[in-house]
């Protein structure tokens, strides 16, 4: 079994930074990528970050330059440094990787999501 445990949410002001941490824990092989999302309230889930295990990382357009994704290969845990934080940032943060339970079987995990809020 694996599970994916997000922490570092919490409430800031706009323009403050916050890390976000997501640790995986279980039966891991091997970790293919791992990921950052959000959801607002009354929105879908969208993409904030996404880091391979060949190191080619993305990013949601509305955080480019204000977010980096990185990793700790050693502790399996990524986090997300979230920089200029605005309140549109406002959202549950969930966690996510794609990885291999075995050499051959690949699954998708979720974490339980974190409250990010940015307001004054």
């Amino acid at each position: 079994q694996v599970q994916l445990a997000e922490s570092g949410g919490g409430l800031v002001q706009p323009g403050e930074s916050l890390r976000l941490s997501c640790a995986a824990s279980g039966s891991i092989y091997s970790i293919h990528a791992m990921g950052w999302y959000r959801q607002a309230p009354g929105k879908q889930r969208e993409l904030v970050a996404t880091l391979t295990s060949g190191g080619s990382t993305s990013y949601g357009d509305s955080v480019k330059g204000r977010f980096t994704i990185s990793r700790d290969n050693a502790k399996n845990m990524w986090y997300l440094q979230m920089n200029s934080l605005k309140p549109e940032d406002t959202a549950v943060y969930y966690c996510n990787a794609d990885l291999f339970v075995t050499a051959v079987v690949l699954n998708t995990y979720w974490g339980q999501g974190t409250q990010v809020t940015v307001s004054s």
